[in-house]
């Protein structure tokens, strides 16, 4: 079985990680890979920003699920029930602010397999760093490697790629990160 599970995250690495690459290159700001395993969120994979000041999260490590990001797009795509969750299912990504720790902004997307979540693709950072318009370049920059993730796990990519388009159209970045940050 733990053969098993190993070849999985071995496997999932190699597709994930090179996305992780072009968007922490892009960014300039920390990448991680999050999973749900019952009532809480595992950081599966994580490349850290060049910066010395960035977030303290490892592979490994164990986070709640309804505080932060990551967590926040876990439920929501997990069937959470609820206003905040059914406007991250419409806009595919979730941006929090001081939500998880007060001076992290986490803004986070859902890749799927077939016919299920797997994960959350994550891009953290220091508040002083992140603002409205880090948030829309990065959500923009997320699906798009959630589509691509997701088309090469077998996924339907289609409702993603709607929600970047409307984003490439002119739409604001996130109405949930929007309700929060005024």
């Amino acid at each position: 079985m733990l053969g098993a599970v190993y070849r999985h995250t071995a496997s999932l690495g190699d597709l994930l990680i090179p996305l992780m690459r072009e968007v922490a290159d892009q960014t300039g700001e920390s990448m991680s890979i999050y999973v749900r395993s019952g009532d809480v969120r595992v950081c599966l994979h994580r490349i850290d920003s060049m910066h010395a000041v960035r977030g303290n999260v490892r592979e490994g490590d164990v986070l709640p699920l309804e505080r932060g990001s990551g967590g926040r797009i876990l439920l929501a795509f997990s069937g959470a029930k609820g206003k905040l969750y059914e406007t991250i299912r419409t806009e595919y990504c979730y941006a929090s602010i001081g939500e998880r720790d007060p001076e992290t902004v986490g803004i986070s997307v859902p890749f799927f397999g077939a016919g299920h979540v797997m994960g959350a693709m994550t891009v953290a950072g220091p508040r002083s760093r992140i603002d409205k318009t880090f948030i829309a370049n990065a959500r923009a920059l997320l699906l798009r490697a959630a589509a691509r993730a997701t088309s090469s796990l077998g996924g339907d990519a289609s409702a993603i790629n709607q929600s970047l388009g409307a984003i490439l159209a002119g739409a604001r970045y996130s109405t949930a990160a929007a309700a929060r940050s005024a």
